[in-house]
């Protein structure tokens, strides 16, 4: 729920065009290698998210720039714990400009 989260978040903010999606089989919308190659930039929640797109789509992998968040999976869908967490880490990597 932290990708939907994000998504609902960030849908209608002017600075970034948002879709969500997930590595787990079961997601409502699982990743692809289209919708990561229409992807500027990637954002994982985990590094296992990374890894699972370094392992299965390695030359996206190579040319994408990938930010992960570090954010465990502990939350429900629009948590306002989750939502704060977003916002400093959304708001920090995008003022670093990693994204």
């Amino acid at each position: 729920m932290r990708s939907a989260t994000a998504h609902q978040i960030y849908q209608n903010d002017d600075r970034f065009e948002v879709r969500s999606a997930g590595t787990h089989p079961t997601a409502a919308v699982t990743i692809t290698e289209e919708l990561l190659n229409w992807a500027d930039s990637i954002v994982v929640m985990e590094k296992a998210h990374r890894n699972f797109i370094r392992n299965k789509y390695y030359p996206i992998y190579q040319s994408k720039k990938i930010v992960c968040l570090y954010i465990p999976d502990d939350y429900e869908f629009m948590d306002q714990e989750l939502i704060n967490l977003l916002k400093v880490k959304f708001e920090d990597i995008y003022q670093r400009g990693l994204i």
